[in-house]
């Protein structure tokens, strides 16, 4: 089969690794020709993603098509579809999923339960909306990796606020941050990953490490089970969707936001579950049955970030020290310049002891640095 992705970053990387296990003919779409996944492809194709053309030309040859970021033109998706080219996830979930304004209605419509929001078209629409608050301001459109994100705590964060379309959503108050990956195929069949429990980077708005699988009390594990597979059957799409949510002060489940891609929250499978994220979507875009996700070992996320103060060409520091860990596994994206707050890569840590795990975790978060020369 001839398959193609959509974007050439470090998540399409490591999908392009786990693609070495198939028989499979890889194609990549990337403006970048030094993109962290240009040399793993068997074909690079020059060329914006968001682009009518560029998509539909690269596309229309190939058996099937998936994403690594949701910023893609999605009418030449569409197109492509109708034509007989497997589209993973499909153009509609695609489509509802990158604005967060239509995933939020998507929730609403669907039961899916969620914070409260508001629609808003500019700065000055939040002076109708000062009751709301504190909210979170997300904006509509362009938003990735902790960018386009601002909390409005009170009327004095305003100027933070976005003048293009953009949900305003009621804040609310988290015990937990959880994230759940689930895998669909074209039959309508589900796995499920073990939930991860992300500690964010409140300055930066990024992953800044995560456990997995996560500790909460069983039964409110059933109901962020039960609240991601009804929200991927509502969305009617075969992929892998990764659902970010919130428990609150009093066990509540809220969604936060889905991803309809791997996702940096599912990072550790490949070495701590039996099947990675990166396999099982090339199980279902193969049509082969899907993978088992449970757990090998407890598993660590540290996410290795251009530190602040540094552009340039990339430096690692202590990464030898890193190394020597024991039942530590680095990843480097390949990324020759780094700048603050860029992914350069992760570290996944192993171990049955959840104490030992966060012990190390903190200690390569503050061994292994990103600069620059």
């Amino acid at each position: 089969m001839k398959i193609g992705i959509l974007g050439g970053g470090q998540l399409g990387r490591m999908l392009l690794q786990a693609a070495a296990n198939y028989t499979v003919d890889t194609y990549v779409l990337e403006n970048d020709p030094n993109c962290p996944s240009a040399h793993l492809c068997h074909n690079f194709i020059k060329g914006d993603i968001t682009d009518f053309d560029a998509v539909y030309q690269f596309g229309k040859n190939l058996d099937a098509i998936t994403i690594e970021i949701e910023s893609v033109n999605v009418d030449a998706l569409e197109k492509l579809q109708s034509e007989g080219v497997k589209v993973y996830p499909h153009p509609s979930a695609i489509r509802i999923i990158k604005n967060k304004i239509t995933q939020k209605q998507f929730y609403k419509d669907n039961g899916i339960p969620s914070s409260e929001f508001v629609i808003t078209e500019s700065k000055e629409d939040l002076l109708n909306h000062l009751s709301f608050l504190p909210a979170v301001h997300k904006i509509g459109e362009g938003g990735y990796d902790g960018k386009g994100v601002q909390i409005i705590n009170n009327e004095f964060d305003l100027d933070k606020a976005f003048s293009a379309a953009s949900v305003l959503e009621k804040k609310v108050t988290i015990k937990k941050e959880i994230a759940l990956i689930v895998a669909m195929n074209d039959k309508g069949e589900t796995a499920i990953f073990p939930a991860s429990e992300m500690m964010v980077n409140p300055a930066l708005n990024l992953l800044d490490y995560q456990i997995s699988p996560a500790l909460i009390p069983e039964k409110v594990l059933w109901v962020v089970e039960a609240v991601a597979i009804k929200l991927v059957k509502a969305l009617s799409s075969p992929g892998l969707f990764a659902v970010e949510m919130f428990i609150d002060q009093n066990d509540e489940v809220w969604v936060n936001e889905t991803a309809p891609r791997v996702h940096n929250s599912g990072h550790h499978t490949i070495e701590a579950n039996y099947c990675s994220q990166y396999d099982m979507l090339w199980r279902i875009m193969l049509q082969y049955p899907l993978g088992n996700t449970e757990p090998i070992l407890p598993a660590a996320i540290v996410n290795i970030i251009g530190e602040e103060g540094f552009s340039g060409n990339a430096v690692y520091e202590g990464l030898e020290e890193v190394l020597k860990t024991d039942n530590a596994f680095v990843h480097l994206y390949g990324k020759l310049t780094t700048k603050p707050g860029r992914k350069m890569g992760h570290v996944t840590i192993m171990h049955k002891d959840y104490q030992d795990l966060t012990h190390k975790a903190n200690k390569i978060k503050n061994t292994l640095k990103v600069k620059a020369n």
